[in-house]
């Protein structure tokens, strides 16, 4: 909308009365009249005719003046504006036609020349002063009029112009005329619904643009320009304001910076100029958008438009501060249009024609007004065309020119207040400038180069406006200006960047800020460039041509660069258009990575002592706002289109280093250099001409120097030639084409190797399209010969001027040598003033002027090949960016946090560590998010690698709450700055477990560290399903103190008494109130650090994640100094203890960390079966080294760690990478003393493998090992019932463990249980002592229960015993053995145990033992086979009892119980002939066993303790006699001769102690019926209980034991 529409809507009733709500951005109706004209209460043309007396009264007062009379007036005055308004008809004619000017046509045309008193005769008064006369006309004119908007604008304005424009005028006047024309622009008197609106606008513009009033009062002429600034300013920023033309426009600020740049006028007339100037470029360049918007939707709609226009335009305002500034146009002012147009001559063509066209005298002016008419059909037809694209590059142009450092017409003051100018168009319209070529090129070219220059001015005010025009041009335009603002930020890094080394503090360990460059990559040539050569595309040398080497600059001047890097870095987008643009392209400077590598280094602390103490926040703000920036984006959705595939870009920086690297060695060693290129695949192939000129041709990284000897090197001719090949001398001199070559590499200082390079050149200029001149290569040679030497002689500082050779010595040289002719003069004269005026150089061989436009011009052709800068609005290249730029940032937060004492910095670093943190873990940068974690632990003092001292740790309790006041959480609770970074380091790590790696040591330090002081329980306690164990114990507390006890008790005497008491003791004292205060902080800390939620996390991590974890634990334990050779023992024995072990083993000291480190790698190894698989073997070989020296370790570590082990061993059997063998074995191995201690969870573990049938239970069950384990602890009354229920598993269920292997092993250790049951005997014969009277032997000390305990256990065993038999035909088929060998095997150890326990002092264990060894050896099974080995059951079992029952200490320990037993083993020994006698009839050895039995009766018989046997023996003995005698195998031998020898032994032997037994029984008698008349002796209760049966045995054993 333009400005007249906005106006009449301003002015519009209807919008006036409207409603309008403040919060829709609308003005409100008390504010609207601030943008339409102010309304007045008096007459408008009242008003105006005031205005004209005043004036004229004012003139009439300076009468004196050298204008006073009508003669000096008409002499002297201006050209005047020559306008003829319409009169009254030809108004009213106006209201119904629109046409032409009525005034053509009016039939008062003469009089209209006439009207201003400007013809006709000498005029005597001062009516006939034109000046006066013109008021006198326009109040004429006024007459009648009633709206002062539909009178003609000219005409109202016409005679306050003349008065403005009229020479010499008073000051006083021009101010009266000028405050008019003012009230009448700001009432609207003068509005673009006036007639002729524009054309007297422009009119005004002229007018005031060319004010020449009387200057003899300095004070009175800066009113004057003043009022000027004033009026120019509302004029374009009023309603007229885009009517104005180009012209105008030029005219006004060229007005305007002629006062600004006037040294004569005052500051505040020069800053009021230089503000009224601002505002109007503000006005022009917001323009320029709404330019672009009518111009069309086209990019370069507006260029193409007004391309006709832009070199007609041209503003030259005077520095040395000329009035009028010179207007050259093809349209100039209108009053000299109007006035060429009335006189009918041609426009002047010439400013200085112009000049003097305004002042011609006023006659000639009268005699050349002949016609009315036609200065109105001029004046109407006037071509007025608003201002555009060519007056806003204009006066961009004269802003940049006036920046030239090396014009010396411009003094600093004035270079400042054109970069403030320049400063707002840029603010305003910056992108616009950057769309138009126009504009574009003078702010890539010329205002650039300036800015560049006006950098390194040592003048304050300079350097910092050069720095904001800089920032704001780059942020506003960079799009087209990329090598240039490489060039400006190479600069502003190569000054800021400190050369000195960080400092050292104390306290800090220097590695931890090591990632803080101590020099940016681009000022670091490689070693063979130290003379010249490039290390970056924008070399150093080059800057130190521009002043960019970055030399020692001011504080103050570090600071203004610093803010300046501030601003660029507000950009949300600048570091990544950095990083894209530059980093990443193979041929520019790594200016992101150095840009954070100075704000790094600056941040420091340290960098205020060469700068000011405002750097190190400054730059650390913009540190962190980089960072900021990237963890906005972290969330938003990857935008592609339009930006280059990052993957592209990082084989781009790939390629960057290998090319870096490579055109190092090449500095070095060409063909090593050229090797290592091609073995990276750079260039395809070393060996080719083409390749290798392209490559080097195409680099800027090459030492020129280095490149120039390898090039004209023997050898090298076709890279040379090839070399040539690339360049282009197509219509260029020989100079020219000589200074394209020399831009590429430094000629070497050898003659032969100049001429090599010479002839190659001149052999490729000729072969290419070059202008006429050169014959043929030979006169090339010698020319290009000519012009070295000539270029040398020119500009060589030793040599005086008149020694220089001249033009005349060059051609005298040259002549005859092009083909036999000379040279054109006019050819040679054009290559020596090249040569003389522009010496051919390297720009990083020469320092002046001619080396900066060189470079300039390289700069400017480079970038037509560069391309545009790429802006990145997008977050697909943030994790590249920080995987290269974190190191120098984290380093930086670091030794700031550390350094700092301020609270706001703690905050903003803190939040930049955690920024860093989630931009690692979303990018999955583990190396970055390990060094945050490894800073903030450090930073925290947990993680010291020594735990702290708990040996002074004092447990308080308050009512049911307490806590453990330890030195740690003392230290740790007086400082905020541990407690910061523990808080942050542990928000950091909550969530991002998964991509943590190498600094899981120092979480895991602090996380013991916490542990041993009992701040935090260990880790496992949230998995409790995994590992059943109680927690681990912690060293007890030195002290408890219970200060709810104590809170009554207060007062001096009672803390004096409580330090007496604590010291006589021995003790520490009691925790100080600000000690406690200083725990209950740490204790706060660490529960604000949630770590719950860590741990939460980390058992939920990826296999491979938790690889790290368990890995790091694991890392932690110390090294095993100890022995690894694992003993063998034999099978069935323990080993006895080391000599010295119980000492070392007591000496041990216990550390929980080793536990808690191992009990978490077991939990965490344990979670399922992929980390069984992948974790468990190197847990279980760490625990394995552990119990490899268990004399270095307390028991409680060796307990849970052989825990840990079998629980390993229980998930892990199907990896087989634990040995069961080797486990038992260590265990085993383990003292006595050790292995009682821990049996508690040993037995645990093993009972958890074996619990349910499988393999492993197999494995375990039948290793000897096992049961030295069981048989060592089975001794122990602690232990013995784990061991028993243990046993008891394998030998009873459905599936029995009990094989060939442990058969032995078990029933020895059932033996082993069955005779502990030894102690019930002496709870059985208690009350049988107290019946006889006798005095009762002091019984064992040992609990009733655990007594019967045991006996219970001892029964158990004596059934488990009983049901082995069940398994031993199944085992006799399995066995291997020999039938008889497997009878032996598995019946005889049964019988041997039973046979022992048969003699078991307790009763209960004793009967039910003889029981199973009753029914045991009449089982059917027991002969079952052909083999004889049964009969092994009295030699081997039946015997050994009866002998041993006949011993006085077994007869001893139970005397009524054991009487009864012998009674039973012979009537069982009896029973026993008698059931195998058939098979025993059979057998050779019969005859032998049955003296034997016999043997055994007489040794019953002759015992001597009781006379249940003398009574029993013979009973039992008759009834086996009689039982033979009726099978017929104790006949007499009249009977059966065969039997002779068994009855004459029988008797033989039974009649030494039983001589009349065989009477008795009537054995001898012939006759058959003699033993039926035989009378059968009475039986007595003991045969009768011998002769029982088996279970009514059992029962009345039972019965007995009630009793």
């Amino acid at each position: 909308m333009s400005r007249d529409a906005h106006l009449s809507t301003a002015m519009d009733p209807e919008s006036l009365d409207a409603p309008v709500a403040r919060r829709t951005g609308l003005m409100s109706s008390r504010m609207q009249y601030r943008s339409r004209p102010v309304s007045v209460a008096v007459d408008p043309v009242s008003l105006v005719i005031s205005e004209c007396i005043a004036i004229t009264s004012a003139i009439q007062k300076n009468a004196r003046s050298p204008h006073s009379s009508v003669s000096a007036i008409l002499g002297g005055s201006p050209n005047l504006i020559q306008l003829v308004p319409p009169t009254p008809s030809s108004r009213r004619d106006r209201k119904s036609s629109s046409g032409a000017d009525p005034l053509a046509d009016s039939p008062a045309g003469d009089l209209a020349a006439n009207r201003w008193g400007l013809r006709g005769k000498k005029g005597k008064s001062m009516q006939d002063n034109p000046l006066i006369s013109g008021f006198g006309r326009l109040r004429q004119e006024l007459t009648g009029v009633k709206d002062i908007h539909k009178f003609d604008s000219l005409v109202l304005l016409y005679p306050f112009l003349q008065i403005i424009q009229a020479k010499g005028t008073a000051a006083p006047i021009t101010i009266l005329a000028l405050r008019a024309i003012q009230k009448f622009l700001s009432y609207g008197f003068i509005a673009p619904t006036s007639p002729r609106f524009a054309l007297a606008m422009q009119s005004l513009s002229a007018a005031i643009t060319h004010c020449q009033f009387d200057i003899s009062d300095s004070a009175q002429e800066e009113v004057v320009l003043l009022m000027i600034l004033h009026l120019m300013e509302h004029m374009m920023s009023g309603p007229g304001g885009d009517i104005l033309s180009d012209e105008s426009v030029c005219d006004m600020m060229g007005r305007g910076l002629t006062i600004c740049s006037r040294s004569r006028f005052s500051e505040v007339l020069r800053r009021t100029a230089e503000a009224s100037m601002v505002r109007m470029c503000q006005i022009i360049f917001e323009d320029l958008k709404h330019l672009e918007v009518e111009a069309g939707v086209e990019s370069e709609a507006l260029d193409i438009q007004t391309s006709g226009d832009m070199d007609d335009i041209k503003m030259d305002p005077a520095a040395n501060g000329t009035d009028v500034p010179v207007v050259q146009s093809i349209a100039t002012a209108v009053p000299a249009t109007v006035q060429s147009a009335a006189v009918g001559e041609p426009r002047p063509s010439s400013s200085s024609e112009k000049a003097r066209s305004s002042v011609e005298t006023p006659a000639s002016a009268d005699a050349g007004r002949s016609s009315t008419s036609s200065t109105a059909e001029s004046s109407e037809s006037l071509d007025v065309r608003p201002y555009s694209l060519p007056s806003v590059r204009e006066l961009f142009r004269v802003l940049v020119s006036f920046l030239d450092p090396h014009d010396r017409r411009h003094p600093d003051q004035i270079r400042v207040m054109a970069l403030r100018i320049i400063h707002v168009a840029l603010e305003v319209a910056g992108p616009s400038i950057a769309r138009h070529p126009a504009l574009a090129a003078i702010a890539e070219d010329q205002l650039c180069s300036h800015l560049f220059q006006l950098v390194r001015s040592d003048n304050m005010a300079v350097l910092q406006e050069a720095l904001i025009v800089a920032s704001t041009l780059l942020s506003t335009c960079r799009g087209v200006l990329k090598l240039q603002q490489e060039l400006y930020l190479s600069y502003l890094v190569a000054c800021l960047h400190p050369s000195v080394e960080i400092p050292r503090e104390p306290g800090i360990d220097p590695s931890l800020y090591s990632g803080i460059p101590q020099a940016p990559k681009l000022v670091k040539p490689p070693p063979s460039q130290a003379s010249s050569g490039r290390s970056t595309p924008v070399p150093v040398k080059d800057r130190q041509k521009l002043g960019m080497e970055g030399g020692a600059r001011k504080p103050d001047a570090r600071q203004a660069m610093v803010e300046n890097i501030g601003v660029l870095s507000r950009m949300p987008t600048f570091m990544v258009d950095l990083f894209v643009n530059y980093d990443c392209d193979e041929d520019r400077s790594d200016l992101c990575e150095d840009m954070v590598g100075l704000l790094s280094r600056n941040a420091l602390p340290d960098s205020a002592t060469w700068s000011t103490t405002s750097v190190p926040p400054l730059c650390l703000d913009s540190l962190l706002r980089f960072i900021q920036f990237i963890a906005e984006r972290l969330d938003d959705t990857p935008a592609t289109e339009g930006y280059p595939d990052p993957e592209v870009l990082r084989e781009k920086r790939r390629r960057k280093k290998l090319i870096i690297k490579g055109t190092s060695k090449f500095n070095e060693n060409p063909k090593g250099g050229l090797a290592y290129l091609q073995e990276k695949g750079v260039i395809a192939n070393a060996g080719d001409p083409v390749c290798v000129a392209k490559f080097l041709k195409g680099t800027s990284r090459v030492n020129k120097k280095q490149l120039g000897e390898f090039l004209s090197k023997k050898g090298n001719e076709p890279v040379l030639e090839a070399f040539m090949d690339q360049m282009n001398f197509n219509g260029k001199r020989v100079d020219e084409a000589l200074r394209v070559l020399l831009e590429t590499f430094r000629l070497p200082g050898e003659s032969p190797l100049i001429e090599r390079i010479v002839d190659c050149f001149a052999k490729t200029y000729c072969s290419s399209d070059i202008p006429e001149g050169v014959a043929d290569k030979d006169a090339a040679y010698v020319l290009t010969y000519a012009i070295i030497m000539l270029n040398t002689d020119q500009h060589n500082p030793n040599l005086k001027s008149q020694a220089r050779m001249t033009i005349t010595d060059f051609a005298r040289n040259l002549r005859g040598v092009n083909n036999g002719q000379d040279f054109p003069p006019e050819y040679l004269q054009e290559i020596y003033d090249a040569i003389k005026t522009n010496e051919i150089i390297l720009p990083e061989e020469h320092d002046n002027r001619h080396a900066f436009d060189y470079a300039w011009k390289e700069l400017l052709l480079k970038s037509e090949s560069a391309g545009p800068l790429i802006l990145c609005d997008t977050n697909i290249y943030d994790a590249d960016m920080f995987a290269t730029s974190w190191n120098a940032i984290v380093s930086c937060l670091f030794f700031v946090f550390m350094s700092a004492t301020d609270d706001t910095v703690y905050a903003r670093v803190i939040t930049g560590f955690d920024e860093c943190a989630r931009i690692a873990t979303k990018y999955s940068n583990s190396e970055a998010l390990d060094e945050i974690i490894y800073r903030l632990s450090y930073i925290s003092t947990l993680s010291s690698e020594t735990l702290s001292n708990t040996s002074l740790n004092t447990e308080v309790q308050v009512g049911e709450n307490s806590v453990m006041v330890s030195e740690l959480a003392v230290k740790f609770g007086r400082d905020v700055r541990p407690q910061l970074a523990t808080l942050v380091l542990f928000r950091v790590v909550t969530g991002s477990e998964h991509v943590i790696r190498k600094s899981w040591k120092h979480i895991i330090r602090i996380w013991l560290n916490l542990f041993v002081n009992s701040l935090i329980p260990p880790f496992f306690s949230t998995e409790p399903d995994r590992i059943s164990l109680p927690p681990i114990p912690l060293q007890n507390p030195s002290q408890v103190i219970d200060r709810g006890a104590k809170q009554n008790e207060s007062g001096f005497f009672s803390a004096f008494t409580s330090y007496i008491s604590s010291y006589a003791a021995d003790d520490p004292p009691e925790p100080s109130d600000e000690e406690l205060e200083s725990t209950l902080c740490t204790v706060d800390c660490v529960n604000q650090c949630h770590m719950g939620d860590v741990f939460a996390n980390v058992s939920n991590l990826p296999s491979k994640s938790l690889e790290a974890l368990v890995d790091t634990l694991l890392d932690q334990i110390p090294d095993d100094s100890g022995s690894t050779v694992i003993t063998v023992k034999t099978e069935g024995t323990t080993v006895p203890a080391v000599n010295g072990q119980k000492a070392r083993q007591s000496n041990a000291i216990y550390d929980p960390t080793l536990v808690y480190i191992l009990e978490f790698c077991t939990v965490l190894a344990l979670r399922d079966e992929s980390t069984v698989e992948l974790l468990g073997k190197r847990v279980v070989e760490a625990i394995q080294a552990v119990l490899r020296d268990v004399s270095r370790y307390h028991t409680i570590l060796i307990e849970r760690a052989t825990f840990y082990l079998f629980t390993l061993l229980q998930a892990s059997y199907d990896f087989d990478y634990i040995r069961v063998p080797i486990l038992l074995h260590t265990v085993s191995s383990f003292s006595k003393e050790v292995l009682t201690k821990t049996s508690g969870l040993v037995l645990r573990g093993i009972k958890l493998c074996i619990e349910k049938p499988c393999p492993l239970r197999n494995e375990i069950m039948t290793s000897p090992d096992f049961w030295v384990i069981l048989h060592t602890l089975a001794a122990y009354p602690d232990s013995a019932p784990v061991v028993f229920e243990i046993l008891e598993s394998g030998v009873s269920g459905t599936q029995s463990a009990i094989m060939a292997d442990n058969y032995e092993a078990v029933i020895s250790l059932l033996n082993e249980f069955a005779s502990m049951a030894s102690v019930g005997a002496a709870a059985e014969q208690k009350p049988a002592d107290r019946k006889q009277g006798r005095k009762a032997p002091r019984p064992v000390k040992q609990e009733k229960r655990s007594e019967n305990a045991v006996v219970a256990r001892g029964s158990k065993a004596i059934d488990n015993i009983y049901r082995l038999t069940a398994r031993i035909p199944h085992l006799m088929k399995q066995s291997h053995l020999e039938s008889n060998e497997a009878w032996s095997a598995y019946w005889l150890p049964i019988f041997q145990a039973l046979t022992t326990q048969c003699t078991n002092p307790c009763r209960e264990v004793r009967h039910l033992a003889f029981a199973s060894l009753q029914r045991s050896l009449l089982s059917e099974e027991l002969t079952s086979g052909d083999h004889e080995e049964w009969t092994a059951i009295f030699g081997e079992v039946l015997f050994p009892l009866i002998l041993r029952l006949l011993k006085p200490e077994v007869f001893s320990s139970d005397r009524d119980g054991m009487s009864e037993t012998r009674v039973q083993a012979a009537s069982l020994l009896s029973k026993v002939f008698l059931q195998y006698l058939v098979k025993l009839s059979e057998w050779n050895g019969m005859l032998d066993l049955w003296l034997k039995i016999i043997e055994i009766m007489d040794r019953l018989m002759n015992s001597g303790q009781g006379d249940s046997l003398e009574e029993a023996v013979p009973e039992n003995l008759k009834n086996v006699l009689l039982v033979m005698s009726d099978d017929g195998y104790l006949v007499p031998p009249s009977q059966n001769p065969e039997r002779e020898e068994l009855w004459n032994e029988t008797w033989k032997r039974i009649d030494r102690f039983l001589p009349d037994l065989k009477n008795d029984l009537a054995l001898g008698g012939p006759e058959p019926l003699a033993k039926e008349s035989v009378e059968v002796p009475t039986v007595t209760a003991a045969a009768a209980a011998a002769a029982a049966p088996p279970a009514q045995v059992e029962e009345e054993g039972k019965g007995e034991e009630k009793k």
